[in-house]
């Protein structure tokens, strides 16, 4: 009964492409070995290694001069990556899912957290893609020192986050 539970989810055997994986490390999110505060400056969120948030806030000093390995950077990301893939696949379980949907889903989520898809992971799921890229599209901005901020750097990720939706069907 399990394995007819799991084949009923269309996106049960889908995984990020490596290109995909590429793009991301390379282009969207850059590898940086330490910790950093993303965002705006001292002021952004601490992060460290391929775009991994320690939490929100920016890094402590001793956070600051805190050494990484690649391989630490690599387990992080490696676990992220599933993490993001676990999440598109347990919400969007009703609609059939193109491979650059999926790629797309996983980045955001990547990115935003499952928490901070779950509207677009709805909107799918329902067939609403259109609303799906329009949602991942108002996603632009981010919480600091309980602010609003527009993070420009986000608003062609974005774009390419939601290019498969708005070119379906």
């Amino acid at each position: 009964m399990a394995t007819s539970a799991v084949h009923s989810n269309p996106n049960a055997n889908l995984s990020l492409s490596n290109e995909a994986r590429r793009s991301m490390r390379n282009q969207r999110e850059g590898t940086i070995r330490g910790y950093y505060n993303d965002g705006h400056g001292s002021r952004g969120h601490c992060t460290y290694g391929i775009g991994i948030l320690v939490h929100r806030g920016p890094c402590t000093a001793e956070e600051l001069r805190r050494p990484l390995t690649s391989a630490q950077i690599e387990a992080s990301f490696a676990s992220a990556i599933r993490e993001a893939e676990r999440a598109v696949r347990n919400n969007v379980t009703h609609q059939q899912l193109t491979q650059a949907q999926f790629d797309a889903l996983v980045s955001y989520a990547f990115n935003t957290g499952a928490r901070g898809a779950r509207e677009t992971f709805q909107r799918v799921d329902r067939g609403d893609l259109q609303g799906a890229a329009n949602t991942i599209m108002s996603n632009t901005y981010s919480r600091q020192h309980g602010r609003r901020v527009f993070m420009p750097g986000l608003v062609q990720r974005r774009r390419e986050e939601s290019a498969p939706f708005r070119e379906a069907r």
